[in-house]
């Protein structure tokens, strides 16, 4: 059966009349009788009497009115769906974001995606760490990564999301839990919980260097596998921990304080890494909606390897 078929057959059995489905269809009477005899010749079976006087359904064309409903449904939503990828409305575009402070940002991505473009699988993926999320980017197996990076191989696009400033998270019951800033300095008799010591981490690169010009070595007490757990064992007063602005925001616990460090730093960046496709226009749709809920002062464009700016 042949989409026209079908299309005449439902005017005609809905009308009921040769004539007004003809019109329905804005075509003529002789044609329309035409294809259901054509159509009544493949299925081998009579749809409708006709007589002077009126025309109506047989046993089988009742019987396919449901069957001929549901192609002409599948048609609208196959022509639909290639006209949303066409412009890039549909498709599948994967996230791996890492640290906690990036759960809320994501979620309020994932909304508009689902509210503006219905047809695009919006896949997410969370890691405890920058670095595993940027290399699932760079093997292809997602398409955008959320981090924070000190070095961006070349080729890797990239805009900033947010500027944030290092803050130490110290017990409520801590000598100087009552303070807004801190210099390292006054921390450096302090036990301290860190997230693992891997190659890119930005938190463990930031205490190292500080730790260094102030003068001591950070005594790490326990390394732990996420942000979350390193406040739950600041709040149980097992030691400070550094951790970033962002986090503050997101950390409601009576037991934890933070406190702004006063120290000069390399700057933090959270950025949004992808690497570039033209042929997917559906991660071209994404990008465009994250620049609009996520604005940044920093345009879109290319690594070079070397430090963030």
């Amino acid at each position: 059966m042949e989409l026209q078929q079908v299309r005449v057959f439902l005017a005609v059995a809905e009308e009921l009349h040769f004539g007004r489905a003809a019109e329905r269809l804005h075509m003529a009477q002789p044609p329309v009788s035409r294809i259901i005899r054509q159509l009544e010749r493949e299925l081998k079976a009579d749809l409708f009497v006709r007589s002077t006087r009126n025309v109506r359904l047989t046993e089988e064309g009742l019987a396919l009115m449901e069957p001929a409903r549901e192609m002409l449904e599948t048609a609208r939503r196959a022509e639909s769906a290639v006209q949303a990828a066409s412009r890039g409305e549909a498709g599948l575009v994967r996230v791996a974001y890492s640290g906690a402070s990036t759960h809320i940002l994501i979620g309020i991505l994932a909304r508009e995606v689902r509210r503006r473009y219905p047809g695009i699988t919006f896949g997410l993926d969370s890691q405890n760490f920058a670095l595993p999320a940027l290399g699932k980017v760079l093997r292809g197996e997602v398409e955008i990564c959320l981090g924070r990076w000190d070095l961006l191989p070349g080729g890797v696009s990239r805009r900033v999301i947010a500027e944030e400033h290092l803050v130490v998270a110290v017990p409520a019951s801590h000598r100087l839990a009552g303070q807004d800033e801190v210099h390292i300095a006054d921390l450096a008799e302090e036990s301290w919980v860190s997230l693992p010591p891997h190659e890119g981490s930005v938190l463990g690169d930031r205490l190292r260097r500080l730790s260094v010009e102030a003068g001591f070595d950070a005594e790490i007490v326990q390394v732990v596998p996420d942000s979350w757990t390193a406040m739950a064992l600041v709040g149980a007063e097992v030691g400070c921990s550094l951790t970033l602005s962002s986090m503050a925001e997101n950390v409601v616990d009576p037991h934890v304080r933070f406190l702004r460090v006063l120290d000069p730093t390399l700057p933090i960046q959270l950025r949004m890494a992808w690497m570039p496709n033209e042929e997917s226009k559906a991660l071209g749709a994404v990008l465009r909606l994250a620049e609009a809920v996520w604005p940044s002062g920093e345009p879109a464009g290319r690594a070079d390897g070397a430090s963030s700016p």
